[in-house]
């Protein structure tokens, strides 16, 4: 576990100084900031095949095969184009501090631009394709945050309830209606949306039972949530109304590169990113330990 832990810290310590070396160009950090993504084969499943290959599946093999597309690349390139989202904190009457995070523009997807299936997903197959490609799981004040500063809010589109909920046609058809309604209200591929899904996000209340999923969000238009923050289902419980959205695990305050696990350890910048304070026992539970560089690097 010790050697775990240490070459997880340098490798945290070569990124961040990778970073340095840039400068200020946002292409150039947002090459950095997906570099662990793998590239899209052309010859990659659509969403509408991939969605035919689960018809067969059990929920654990769905998991598996999930996970497997997406570290295989096979996910729209529109999700690559990362948006900054900015949340201030004040402290005492002058000191302002302000963090960016960088967060995917739509939820979790496999296939194509032009054919992609939304994909809910349990905490497990979530927390470890985050944590492979570089990301993190949202908090509730960072939702909050997406939710206010997205450059298109959907309505949400509640179906209804029982067993089918977590069936691949659920799946598909509660794609389709955001689709259509995307459409609709002319958003391209890319623009930071929000409104359409509940969050799968990271909170303390997961320390409370182990073995559970924390769910948050699916805003209505008046910025009001349908789902407040519940860990009621099990780790492995996903339905259609679940979104995986994925924000890096670089964080910017007031400019300067930090790592998302160290701020959100910190007992005073946790506050900034968590309306809980610092979140520590969950980011070990996802396999992250606290050993992060504390110096701020700049551009």
């Amino acid at each position: 576990m010790r050697k775990k832990t240490l070459k997880v810290f340098l490798v945290l310590v070569l990124c961040l100084q990778s970073i340095n070396a840039f400068g200020t160009d946002w292409a150039d950090i947002q090459a950095f900031l997906i570099k662990k993504i793998s590239s899209r084969s052309p010859f990659a499943m659509s969403g509408s095949e991939f969605a035919k290959s689960l018809s067969a599946m059990d929920k654990s093999g769905r998991e598996q095969a999930i996970v497997s597309q997406i570290i295989k690349g096979n996910l729209p390139d529109f999700l690559r184009r990362l948006k900054p989202v900015q949340l201030v904190q004040k402290f005492g009457e002058r000191k302002t501090v302000t963090a960016t995070i960088f967060v995917m523009p739509d939820y979790l997807a496999i296939g194509s631009d032009r054919d992609f299936l939304l994909m809910p997903m349990g905490w497990y197959a979530a927390t470890a394709i985050a944590v492979r490609l570089g990301f993190i799981l949202p908090t509730r004040k960072m939702v909050d945050a997406i939710f206010e500063q997205s450059d298109v809010h959907l309505s949400p589109a509640p179906m209804p309830p029982g067993p089918q909920m977590r069936s691949l046609a659920y799946f598909s058809e509660h794609n389709r209606k955001i689709k259509e309604q995307r459409l609709s209200l002319g958003c391209p591929l890319g623009a930071l949306i929000s409104g359409h899904k509940k969050d799968v996000v990271l909170t303390n209340r997961l320390g409370e039972t182990l073995g559970r999923v924390a769910i948050y969000g699916w805003h209505r238009l008046s910025g009001i949530p349908i789902q407040p923050l519940t860990i009621v289902h099990g780790a492995n419980y996903a339905d259609y109304s679940h979104g995986i959205r994925l924000v890096s695990d670089v964080v910017l305050i007031d400019g300067e590169p930090r790592s998302i696990y160290e701020i959100l350890e910190d007992p005073r910048l946790a506050t900034i990113v968590s309306d809980e304070g610092p979140i520590q026992k969950i980011l070990q539970f996802m396999g992250i330990h606290h050993f992060y560089p504390t110096q701020a690097i700049s551009f």
